[in-house]
């Protein structure tokens, strides 16, 4: 139980009380991450259906808003980190992680953050009229099973909190919450099954590219994970 509680702080902004926790509970966290997913999922359904009673733009907005409030917006700095050290370093290793260790945030994460909450926006706007809102719950679901995939396949980056959630990971869990997203699907839409193929590409992309998994990559790919599987029920629910 513990474990989950340290899930949900640490994915979340929920006010928890604090609980005594040892490193193997640290570990063990990231196999309840999807179901923090599931918490922020029911708050961004309510929201847009309360949003909804006025108009379908102000459901939208009031969806992203509770998005971006319960997570602290946590994974979009990951993904402003990310396209910092991505746009900067011009394949060079040393200075990629130059960059990613310097707390400041510059141009490229400014504008991949900015786009990126545009996109969500728009895609939520869209959704308001083609998906049932039980499938926007799934959605950070689905984008929390990656952290798993990604400890499991890919080197860490250095040590540090992925590291030490990362230990817990393995792949009878994974699995688990792999068919929790398979029955979502089937009861809401096929077009959630976009979501494995998103976090493949992510991780094979971090590891061409960054050369491995760190928190800023976990925070990043649940963020595109998000938009991706967003963007597939627009298109194909």
């Amino acid at each position: 139980m513990k474990a989950l509680v340290l899930a949900v702080q640490f994915m979340t902004r929920l006010p928890l009380p604090a609980i005594a926790a040892s490193e193997r509970d640290f570990a063990r966290a990231i196999r309840w991450f999807p179901a923090a997913g599931i918490l922020v999922g029911l708050c961004v359904a309510a929201a847009a259906w309360a949003g909804l009673r006025h108009d379908p733009w102000t459901g939208a907005l009031a969806a992203l808003l509770v998005w971006v409030a319960i997570t602290g917006a946590l994974h979009l700095d990951g993904l402003g980190d990310i396209a910092d050290a991505a746009g900067a370093a011009h394949g060079d290793r040393e200075r990629l992680s130059a960059v990613l260790a310097d707390p400041h945030i510059g141009s490229f994460g400014v504008t991949a953050i900015g786009l990126q909450l545009i996109a969500k926006l728009v895609l939520l706007r869209l959704a308001m009229d083609t998906v049932p809102l039980a499938a926007l719950v799934a959605v950070p679901i689905a984008a929390r099973i990656g952290p798993m995939l990604w400890t499991l396949t890919l080197p860490p980056l250095h040590r540090g909190m992925g590291t030490s959630f990362g230990a817990g990971a393995n792949w009878p869990v994974c699995a688990v919450w792999f068919l929790v997203l398979g029955a979502s699907a089937w009861w809401t839409t096929p077009a959630l099954l976009q979501a494995p193929a998103a976090i493949t590409v992510w991780g094979i992309w971090l590891r061409q590219c960054i050369g491995g998994i760190s928190g800023d990559g976990h925070g990043a790919g649940i963020e595109l994970v998000e938009t991706t599987t967003l963007a597939a029920l627009v298109l194909f629910a």
